[in-house]
Order: C-alpha cells, then sequence, then structure tokens
C-alpha cells in the first residue's frame, strides 16, 4: 500500500501509523524463515468489537450453565439450557449441524478427552469431572469457550487434575506475547504438564477463530519454544490444552464418530480460553 492511504484494517489511519510498522516487521521475521500470519488473519478493529459481542454472549451461556448444572441432570439438559440461552439472546450454537454434529454443546466427563455428545440417559453423577464446551455464533461472528466443572465432591486425583489443568492454561497465558510464538505457549503448557506427572494430547488442539469456527493456525501444546506461527497484534486463536491422567493417545468412539476417549481410560481435563494478541500483550474475550 501507499504509505500515506489509509490503512486496509479500517481503522481510518494512515497506513503508516497503523499497520505499516507491523507488516515491516512482520517480513523481517519472515526473512529469518519464521512462520508469519496472512494479512486476512489479523483481525480489524470492526471485526474485533463484533467478535467481542460473539464473546460475551458465549461467556453469558458459560454462566447460565455454571447456574443450573447439578448432579442427576442428564447431559441433554446442559444441551437445552445452552441451545435455549444462546437463541434467546439472538445467537447461534456454533456446533449444531457442524460437520454433522448434533446438538448445541460438548458435554466430555471424565475420561472423555472432547466431543461428547449430550444424550438423555446420561446422567451427572456424584464426583463426575465434566468439560462443557460452548460455541457461539452472533452477528456471523464466532467465540468459543469451555470450562471444567466437579459434580459434588470428587476424588483427589481428579481435583489435582483439573487444578494443574487450570495452571497449564494460565502459564500459557503468560507466554503469549506480540512477536513471540506459539511454541512458547505449548513450551509453558507442555513443561508444566509434564512435571506434574500428566500428558498432553498431541493430535487435537486449539485453533484460530473469529470470522469462522476453525480458522488457521492449528494451536499445537507441545511444539517446542520459539516454534510456529510468530503471534502478531490482531491474530485471534484458543488456548485449550486437553490433559491427559496418563497416555495422550486416544481412539474416537466407533458409533457416533465423534466422542473422543483416553486410550488407558484415565481422565482428562480441558479449558479453553479464547484470546487475541494485541501491541502491549494478550487480551481474553472468554474463559
Amino acid at each position: 500500500m501507499e504509505r500515506n492511504a489509509l490503512c486496509w484494517c479500517g481503522s481510518g489511519k494512515k497506513y503508516k501509523k497503523c499497520h505499516l510498522p507491523i507488516e515491516e516487521k512482520m517480513r523481517t521475521h519472515a526473512a529469518h524463515g519464521e512462520i508469519v500470519p496472512s494479512r486476512k488473519l489479523l483481525k480489524t478493529p470492526d471485526q474485533i468489537e463484533k467478535i467481542k459481542e460473539s464473546a460475551a454472549l458465549n461467556t453469558a451461556v458459560l454462566d447460565e450453565v455454571a447456574k443450573n448444572i447439578h448432579i442427576g441432570m442428564s447431559t441433554a439438559e446442559i444441551d437445552r439450557i445452552v441451545h435455549d440461552f444462546t437463541v434467546e439472546h439472538g445467537g447461534i450454537p456454533a456446533p449444531l449441524g457442524y460437520q454433522g454434529f448434533p446438538k448445541s454443546v460438548c458435554t466430555s466427563i471424565n475420561n472423555e478427552i472432547c466431543h461428547g455428545i449430550p444424550d438423555e440417559n446420561i446422567i451427572l453423577q456424584e464426583g463426575d469431572i465434566v468439560n462443557v464446551d460452548v460455541s457461539t455464533i452472533l452477528n456471523g461472528y464466532y467465540s468459543d469457550a469451555s470450562r471444567m466443572f466437579k459434580m459434588g465432591k470428587v476424588s483427589d486425583r481428579a481435583e489435582r487434575l483439573i487444578r494443574v489443568t487450570e495452571e497449564c492454561v494460565e502459564r500459557g497465558l503468560a507466554a503469549a506475547k506480540p512477536w513471540g510464538h506459539l511454541g512458547d505457549i505449548a513450551d509453558a503448557i507442555n513443561s508444566h504438564a509434564q512435571a506434574n506427572g500428566y500428558s498432553v494430547v498431541i493430535d487435537i488442539g486449539g485453533h484460530g477463530i473469529g470470522l469462522e469456527f476453525h480458522e488457521d493456525p492449528f494451536v499445537s501444546y507441545v511444539t517446542p519454544k520459539g516454534s510456529e506461527m510468530l503471534l502478531v497484534p490482531g491474530l485471534m486463536f484458543t488456548i485449550e490444552p486437553m490433559i491427559n491422567e496418563g497416555s495422550p493417545d486416544f481412539f474416537v468412539d466407533e458409533e457416533n464418530d465423534w466422542t473422543v476417549y483416553t486410550i488407558d481410560d484415565g481422565l482428562s481435563a480441558q479449558i479453553e480460553y479464547m484470546v487475541l494478541i494485541t501491541n502491549d500483550g494478550v487480551e481474553v474475550l472468554t474463559k
């Protein structure tokens, strides 16, 4: 672009005062062989504001689940809460119909790593740990987050797994700095998980989000520090490591072709934040 033209991002600033310095820095990193995001992955100010509206609804949905989840309810009841609250507030549950997924939310219990399908016959029991993964479309913009819920008194091993998973996400968040790398986040998460005797699922990770449900980049949580895509201001993605008690390996339910289980029947936990890289650091949009 011409230096004095209005920037492509719609900020109203001249290119030289807006994205030119960022793109010049990106070119320098690219010249050293680093992976840099394309311009289309960098969210514009207008897109960010609209995505934040979606994110606010997504958080409200999870808050509604937190108010109502209890021992003895079916996971289908959680699905109804998510669907009805989302629709009543002008949104669309992003999972519903996505690549054939039959429900509005994922509910994954104990040894289910992710993509658990709500069902009238699955009843939450004392001691269960449950991941509720909510994704929302509002006015065409996407958001995503998940939380772990403990049903009554859970075992010490379940309590510890959830605590360490929370710590992993927070350490990953602390490592997410502008002009760092996705691998910095992965290293912080994987190192802490391994130090506590846990493993991180390798083949399932986070993703870019905002304009679509799943965008580039794929966000691994097992890659080395200093590797993977450059964290450029405007990049938006999820931090959502899946932490396993035992092996990182898994299998997919043959009947529904969705639900992912630990290979060794160990417990698994996941917490998901949606974040935006800014000029000054990182902003959490959902949690």
